[in-house]
C-alpha cells in the first residue's frame, strides 16, 4: 500500500551519465522521466579503468563539458551531482543516501566498463534497486551484427554494407524541457576540487581557442561543417592544409553528440541538396569505422593491448626511448611527422591522415610497438577513444581486423607532397622551416641553407629503415608460420617516458 508521504515524494531514479553528456537524444534520461524525479549524476572513476582512465587532454574536455551540462540541467529545474571514486561503491552509497528506486543509464563497451556494469547491477539488485540500460552511442549494438555464420565481423566492408542497409533513421528523442527534481538532493563535489585543468604547467592554452566541448558545441560543430565543409568531404578530408574535416570525434566520444542525431543531419543535407551525396556518404563510413572498432572491442576485447593478429607477438621490436622522445616531440627531421605530433600537443588534435603518417612512421621506421603510440595518443587526444585508438593503431601497424599489410610504409616525404603540397601545414607547425620553398619544404635537407634553419636532420634514413621494417616483418611471418612451437613471444620493449603532467 502506497503511504501518504510516498505518494508525495515517490522515490527518485539516479540517471547515470558517462559517455553520453547531453540531453537530446538520450533514452536513459527520457525513460527515466518517465517514471520518477531524478537525480542526475556523474561518477569520476579513476580506478575502475586502470590504464585506460582519461588521459590529461580528455580531462580538460571533460571539466568543460560537465560544466555545460550542468548549466543545461539547472535551467530545467534539476541540477548535476558530482562524486568521486569507485563507481559501484558510489552509486551504491547515493542510492542509499536518495532511497533511490532505480539506476539508468546508456551502455559503454569497453571491457572494464562491461565487467564493472555487470557486477554494479547485480549489488543494487540485492538491494531492491532496479537498472536499466539503453544504447546511445552506436548505431547498433556490437552482438547484433554478425556474418552469415553468426560470427563477429573482421572486414570493416561487409560489416558497413550489413549494418547500414538495416539501419532505419527512426525519430530523435527530444531533449527534455523541465525535470521533476527529488525532495532533496544529495551532496556534490565541486568540480573545481577534481583538478581535472592542468596548471603547472597549464598546457592547453591553445586549446579553448579552438574548441567549445558540451552540447550546444558539438550542435554548433556539425552545423559548421554541415554549411561549410560537407560539400567537397569526399577530396579534401585528407587534406591537413585545409578546414576539410568535421571535428567531431571529441565531442562523439563524451556523448555530447550521438551518430543518430548526425545521421539524421546528413539526411537532411542529402534531401536538401543532391549534390552533396557523396561526400555525406563517405562521411558516413567514418561514423561506420567508429562502428566497426566499436565492433571489434567488443568481441576481440583484448585488442587494446594484444595484437589481434598473433602473428606480431614475435615482431622483434627495438627498445628505443631516445627515438620514441624524438617521434613524440616533433623532433624526427621529417616535417609532415613533425608537424603533426607539433599539432598534437598544442591543440590536443592531429589530422586524420596525419595520425596515418605518424603513426606508420613510429611503427615501422623506428620500429617501436603500435601500443607506445597508442598510450600516447590516449594521453594528448582530446577525442582519446579506446575501441577507435586501439582499432586505428592495430590498422596501421597491419596486426588488427582487416588492417593495412605491414609492407605498406608510407614515405613520408611523398606523403607531405600529396597530401600538404603548398607546404602551409607543415610552416605552420614548424615554424623553423616557415621560410622554405615549396620545392625543399617536405625534404628540406636538400635545400642549401638547411644547415641554417635550425631544423632537425632526419633521425633514420628512409631507405634503410623501409628495408629493415621489411625485413623484420619478414622474421616475424616465417617465425609464426614454421613448425612446432613457431618462436618465443617477443613482449614488447617496457621503457618508461613521461606524458601530460596532471
Amino acid at each position: 500500500m502506497v503511504t501518504r508521504q510516498t505518494a508525495m515524494h515517490p522515490r527518485p531514479i539516479i540517471v547515470w551519465f558517462r559517455q553520453d553528456l547531453r540531453l537530446a537524444d538520450n533514452p536513459a534520461l527520457v525513460e527515466a522521466l518517465k517514471v520518477g524525479p531524478i537525480i542526475p549524476l556523474f561518477v569520476l572513476d579513476d580506478v575502475t579503468p586502470g590504464i585506460w582512465k582519461p588521459g590529461g587532454a580528455s580531462r580538460w574536455w571533460l571539466h568543460h563539458s560537465l560544466q555545460s551540462l550542468a548549466a543545461d540541467l539547472v535551467a530545467r529545474g534539476s541540477k548535476l551531482i558530482l562524486r568521486k571514486g569507485t563507481a559501484g561503491a558510489v552509486i551504491a552509497s547515493v542510492a542509499a543516501e536518495t532511497n533511490a528506486q532505480a539506476v539508468y543509464w546508456n551502455r559503454l563497451y569497453e571491457p572494464y566498463a562491461i565487467a564493472r556494469d555487470a557486477q554494479i547491477k547485480a549489488a543494487l539488485a540485492a538491494n531492491s534497486v532496479s537498472t536499466h540500460s539503453f544504447n546511445a552511442s552506436l548505431l547498433a549494438e556490437p552482438w547484433t551484427v554478425k556474418t552469415g555464420s553468426d560470427s563477429p565481423y573482421k572486414v570493416f566492408t561487409p560489416f558497413w554494407r550489413s549494418l547500414s542497409s538495416r539501419y532505419r533513421n527512426e525519430p530523435l528523442l527530444p531533449a527534455p524541457r523541465k525535470m521533476r527534481a527529488p525532495s532533496a538532493w544529495p551532496q556534490s563535489d565541486a568540480i573545481r576540487a577534481w583538478q581535472l585543468l592542468p596548471t603547472k604547467p597549464d598546457w592547453t592554452k591553445g586549446f579553448a581557442s579552438r574548441w567549445r566541448p558540451g552540447e550546444h558545441g558539438a550542435h554548433q560543430t556539425m552545423v559548421n561543417f554541415l554549411d561549410l565543409a560537407l560539400d567537397g568531404y569526399a577530396a579534401n578530408r585528407d587534406r591537413p592544409d585545409m578546414a576539410g574535416t568535421s571535428r567531431l570525434s571529441p565531442h562523439l566520444h563524451w556523448g555530447e553528440i550521438g551518430p543518430r542525431q548526425i545521421w539524421h543531419a546528413l539526411a537532411t543535407s542529402m534531401d536538401r541538396n543532391d549534390g552533396v551525396e557523396t561526400h555525406a556518404t563517405k562521411f558516413l563510413t567514418e561514423i561506420g569505422w567508429r562502428e566497426f572498432a566499436y565492433h571489434l572491442l567488443y568481441h576481440f576485447p583484448q585488442m587494446t593491448e594484444r595484437n589481434l593478429n598473433p602473428a606480431f607477438e614475435r615482431f622483434p621490436w627495438m627498445d628505443s626511448e631516445k627515438r620514441f622522445k624524438a617521434w613524440s616531440s616533433g623532433r624526427t627531421g621529417y616535417p609532415i611527422v613533425d608537424a603533426g605530433m607539433r599539432e598534437l600537443w598544442a591543440t590536443g588534435y592531429m589530422h586524420n591522415r596525419v595520425r596515418m603518417i605518424t603513426a606508420s612512421f613510429l611503427i615501422k621506421h623506428l620500429l617501436i610497438p603500435w601500443q607506445h603510440g597508442a598510450r600516447w595518443f590516449w594521453d594528448t587526444l582530446l577525442d582519446a577513444d579506446l575501441a577507435n585508438n586501439s582499432a586505428s593503431w592495430q590498422w596501421v601497424a597491419g596486426s588488427g581486423a582487416d588492417a593495412a599489410p605491414f609492407f605498406r610504409i608510407f614515405n613520408p616525404m611523398i606523403q607531405g607532397e600529396k597530401f600538404d603540397p603548398d607546404g602551409r601545414y607543415v610552416r605552420k607547425w614548424v615554424p623553423e622551416l616557415a621560410g622554405v620553398d615549396t620545392k625543399h619544404i617536405h625534404r628540406p635537407w636538400t635545400a642549401s641553407n638547411f644547415t641554417s634553419l635550425g631544423y632537425h636532420s632526419p633521425i633514420v634514413d628512409h631507405v634503410h629503415a623501409r628495408s629493415q621494417a621489411l625485413e623484420a616483418f619478414k622474421m616475424c611471418r616465417n617465425t609464426a608460420s614454421s613448425p612446432g612451437a613457431g618462436g618465443p613471444i617477443v613482449p614488447p620493449p617496457t621503457f618508461s617516458y613521461r606524458v601530460r603532467e596532471r
